[in-house]
């Protein structure tokens, strides 16, 4: 039975013995950093330690040690031309056969990353709303698709990605925890002028967007000024999200460009709101 890419219980029970390979230490250009691990069986891998000929030697490594029934040796690997990995520097594996004891030390590290993750708050379950999601599921983040629409959630269905019913999402921007993004795409500009202002009165929110175009950002500064709500506000908006580079309005493109401005927000050891946005009002076409 096939195993969900993220799912590590359903791993661990879906195969006799596996190794753990972890990445012990590492000297100049790698291609993931100390600490980084994968789990190898018989006829599968979990996570990675970086791909390649270096993750290939590993996995060769770790599967004849689990053949003989023998501990496995570190690898102290150079990456450079003579494996084919030119990255230039130098990487020390460590294998450990994964008993019960070290499967709940690695489920019980694995909860603690999972619930470590920054939310992702999406509100619009429409067409660009669910492309992003679909973008952001493959992500290291928490995302929560929000929308008044029982419909369209039901429709959405993406694998790692949260629904969210409510007639009040204002409500969810209060709950959402420190660090969060929330992007506003709803189906009414004014139900997003509402989200978006919530959103940007959270001094910690990492990322604050909003679909739309030049002409929308100005006009959201409008209707905070008339709604007694200081215009500065909208500085910290991203509007257009996913930059300006490219005028195409297709959702997939939209949301692929958006997903890694969201990531870098949110995942930036920076730390909410390090990056700049004001200016960020170069037109897409209007939505």
């Amino acid at each position: 039975m096939p195993v969900a890419r993220d799912d590590l219980r359903a791993f661990l029970q879906a195969d006799g013995g596996c190794m753990l390979v972890e990445v012990a230490a590492v000297d100049g250009s790698t291609p993931r950093e100390a600490g980084a691990w994968m789990l190898v069986s018989a006829t599968a891998t979990f996570a990675t330690i970086g791909g390649g000929q270096l993750e290939f030697m590993a996995i060769d490594h770790a599967r004849r040690a689990l053949r003989q029934g023998q501990p496995a040796a570190p690898l102290t690997i150079p990456l450079g031309p003579e494996i084919g990995q030119c990255c230039g520097g130098r990487v020390q594996l460590v294998f450990a056969t994964v008993t019960p004891a070290l499967s709940a030390r690695l489920l019980e590290r694995r909860d603690r990353e999972i619930a470590a993750r920054p939310s992702v708050h999406l509100f619009g379950a429409g067409h660009v709303g669910n492309a992003l999601a679909l973008a952001l599921s493959l992500a290291p983040v928490r995302t929560i698709l929000v929308d008044g629409r029982a419909d369209e959630l039901a429709a959405a269905r993406i694998p790692g990605v949260e629904t969210r019913l409510t007639a009040v999402p204002e409500a969810v921007v209060r709950e959402a925890p420190k660090g969060s993004a929330f992007v506003v795409l709803t189906h009414d500009h004014a139900l997003d002028f509402l989200i978006a202002a919530e959103a940007l009165r959270r001094d910690d929110a990492a990322y604050v967007g909003m679909i739309g175009s030049k002409t929308k950002r100005a006009t959201f500064r409008s209707w905070l000024s008339r709604e007694g709500g200081p215009a500065t506000l909208a500085d910290r908006l991203v509007c257009p999200i996913g930059g300006a580079m490219l005028h195409d309005k297709r959702p997939a493109v939209i949301a692929t460009l958006a997903a890694a401005e969201i990531l870098t927000a949110v995942l930036s050891p920076a730390g909410p709101g390090h990056i700049p946005v004001e200016g960020r009002s170069a037109a897409r076409p209007a939505d």
